[in-house]
C-alpha cells in the first residue's frame, strides 16, 4: 500500500485544479462567457453534455441572478441546467446556486500528495489492463463501468467512439478490468492535460465488489498518468464512504466538488 505522506496543501493545489477544470472540456468543446461563469457546450453530438463553472481567474462573488442567466441560456440551447465548481474556490455560489432553484450535491474532493511512492494493487480477482483506442472491448468496459454504477451485473456494450478519439489524441486513458472467463468486470479513465489529470469513472461490478478490483483499476490508471510525466493525479468520490476507500490507497482530501442541477 501506498505510504503515509504529506498532502498537498489545499492553496497549492486547488489552483491547479482550476487550470484542469477549464482546460479539461476545451478539446471537445465550445464556450460561451456568461457573467461570471463560462458555459461549456459539447462540439458534436456523441460528446459528453457539459455544464458552466466559474471563470478561471474569477475573484468576485457570484450572485443568484448570474445563475438564472446562465439558467435562462442553458434553456434556450436545450442543454442540461448543471454547474460544477470547487467549494472552497468559489464559496459565494453554493448560496447563489440556492437562490437560483438549484439543489446542489457535494462530493469530497481528493489528490494524490505531491512525491507519493506508487500504489501497489493487485487482486487475484481480476486482470487490470490499458486500452488502445482501437480495442473491441472499449464498448463492452463503457457498458459494465455504467452497470458499476447503476449497482447491477447486466452490461451493455455502449457507443465509445467519443473516447476513442480522445484516446487517439493521447486525452484520455482507459483501463479495463477482467475475471477469470475473460469477463469484463469493471473500468475507468483519466484524462491527462499537460501535468496534471483526473480519474473518472472507476466502477466494477457488483458480483466483483469488495475483491480489491478497484483498487487494482486505480493503481493502473495512476501508474499510467506517472508514465505520462502527471505530476498531480485527483479524483471526486461519490460519498465519504467512498471517499475512505480511495484514502486507504493514499489519496488525501483537498476540497469539496459540487454539483448543482435544477431542484
Amino acid at each position: 500500500m501506498l505510504r503515509a505522506m504529506t498532502a498537498h496543501p489545499p492553496s497549492d493545489v486547488l489552483p491547479v485544479l482550476e487550470r484542469y477544470y477549464d482546460a479539461a472540456p476545451r478539446p471537445s468543446a465550445t464556450t460561451e462567457e456568461i457573467g461570471p461563469f463560462t458555459l461549456f457546450l459539447r462540439a458534436s453530438t456523441d460528446g459528453w453534455p457539459y455544464y458552466a463553472r466559474p471563470r478561471l481567474g474569477l475573484t468576485g462573488e457570484t450572485t443568484a441572478d448570474d445563475v438564472r442567466r446562465v439558467r435562462q441560456r442553458q434553456r434556450e440551447l436545450g442543454v442540461p441546467e448543471t454547474f460544477e465548481w470547487v467549494e472552497e474556490t468559489t464559496p459565494s455560489l453554493s448560496a447563489a446556486a440556492d437562490g437560483a432553484g438549484l439543489a446542489v450535491t457535494r462530493c469530497p474532493l481528493l489528490a494524490l500528495p505531491a512525491g507519493a511512492a506508487p500504489i501497489t494493487a493487485s487482486t487475484p480477482a481480476a486482470r487490470v489492463e490499458l486500452l488502445g483506442p482501437e480495442d473491441v472491448a472499449l464498448s463492452t468496459v463503457q457498458g459494465a463501468v455504467h452497470a458499476g454504477f447503476d449497482g447491477t451485473d447486466e452490461v451493455s456494450p455502449r457507443p465509445a467512439e467519443h473516447q476513442r478519439e480522445l484516446m487517439r489524441r493521447g486525452l484520455l486513458a482507459v483501463a479495463a478490468a477482467y475475471d477469470e472467463h475473460g469477463e469484463v468486470v469493471g473500468g475507468g479513465s483519466h484524462g491527462p492535460r499537460g501535468d496534471t489529470t483526473e480519474l473518472t469513472g472507476i466502477a466494477v461490478l457488483r458480483r466483483a465488489r469488495r475483491q480489491g478490483v478497484g483498487a487494482a483499476l486505480t493503481a493502473a490508471l495512476v501508474a499510467d498518468a506517472h508514465a505520462r510525466d502527471v505530476t498531480t493525479v485527483f479524483l471526486s468520490a461519490q460519498d465519504d464512504a467512498v471517499a475512505r476507500v480511495y484514502e486507504r490507497v493514499g489519496f488525501v482530501r483537498v476540497g469539496t466538488a459540487c454539483l448543482g442541477e435544477p431542484a
